[in-house]
């Protein structure tokens, strides 16, 4: 039986691709590791908190003594590190936390994989590290690593020790880097679940800038299933870029929700753009499909139609998810005009 440990396995991403592991994959055993900041969430693991192969930890990846005896306990053979800290706008108010966690934190984990023979570090990463692109042209695995915000900073940060304990003591690893992810379970300060949850509020929708930022969209279940390709397929030592294949501008994304939900694009308020916003992400995933076999499955149209009818079904989680904290927060980020 494989024995996994997973860190930030109650965040967005993490949830999804604990909840995909259990439900599909009964030989193995999941460690779930979680200091449930903000983002990550027990309720997102709902109906798999009491699953006999998922033990969930309440603990923080900087703590390297506390991952080693993880890794002695559980017999842990790899590694996936989903831990976080992942919006560019928080980033700008308070880089510091992202260099604690993304960068401090990664080498707690990476010096504990080292020192407990891991078989396999997984580094999942973003496509953010590479800077930005013009209106042509994609992000492949050996665009120079250029990033732009506090937040992609410290996510290229990490990947440069990530590769480092690689090359230099022969740690097993991989790196992925996604575009852009949605689905069930995101926290609303993300784009996609704040445009959703202000629209069926009849609140203001924030748009920064003209609104013509272009992203690729990757449905959250295809990037988990990427991810467990890399895993158990991936040539140690590689970079795998993962897409959804769906480039999108922020008001194309917003014009679909509104639709969907009936509203009116008078909703629409346009904000002060953020500093540093790069223009346009999209990422070339033909490694990961030639090499592993692996492709997205669900087109945009598709899985923001999945995505907004999660939501519907799932006010209750999203009631307890904007809390009075939340609202503190939307309202210095988007007050200004």
């Amino acid at each position: 039986m494989n024995s996994i440990l997973v860190t930030g396995g109650a965040g967005f991403i993490g949830s999804n691709f604990v909840r995909m592991i259990l439900s599909e994959h009964a030989d193995c055993l999941v460690v779930n590791l979680d200091s449930l900041t903000y983002a990550g969430n027990l309720g997102n693991l709902e109906g798999f908190m009491d699953h006999p192969q998922h033990k969930f930890v309440k603990g923080d990846i900087c703590d390297g003594a506390g991952v080693e005896k993880l890794i002695d306990e559980y017999k842990i053979d790899s590694i996936i590190n989903f831990a976080a800290e992942s919006h560019v706008d928080r980033s700008l108010v308070d880089p510091g936390i992202f260099i604690e966690t993304n960068v401090k934190g990664t080498l707690a984990l990476l010096k504990a994989a080292l020192d407990k023979g891991i078989g396999r570090f997984l580094q999942v990463s973003t496509d953010e590290v590479y800077g930005s692109l013009g209106s042509e042209g994609m992000f492949t695995e050996d665009t120079p690593l250029s990033p732009n915000s506090p937040y992609s900073a410290s996510k290229a940060g990490a990947d440069h020790l990530v590769k480092a304990f690689g090359h230099s003591w022969g740690l097993e690893y991989n790196i992925t880097r996604c575009s852009n992810n949605y689905g069930p379970y995101q926290f609303p300060e993300k784009m996609i679940p704040l445009m959703i949850n202000n629209a069926l509020a009849d609140k203001e929708l924030p748009v920064y800038g003209d609104g013509l930022y272009v992203r690729d969209w990757l449905y959250v279940y295809d990037h988990c299933t990427a991810i467990w390709k890399v895993l158990t397929e991936g040539k140690p030592g590689e970079i795998y870029n993962v897409g959804g294949n769906n480039e999108k501008t922020n008001l194309e994304v917003i014009g679909l929700i509104l639709e969907r939900l009936g509203k009116d694009s008078s909703l629409i308020t346009y904000v002060k753009d953020r500093p540093g916003h790069d223009r346009r992400y999209a990422i070339d995933s033909s490694k990961m499909m030639s090499e592993l076999g692996w492709a997205p499955t669900v087109t945009f149209e598709e899985g923001i139609v999945r995505t907004i009818d999660w939501y519907l079904e799932n006010a209750k989680w999203l009631e307890t998810i904007v809390s009075g904290e939340y609202e503190k927060y939307y309202d210095s980020m988007y007050s200004g005009r």
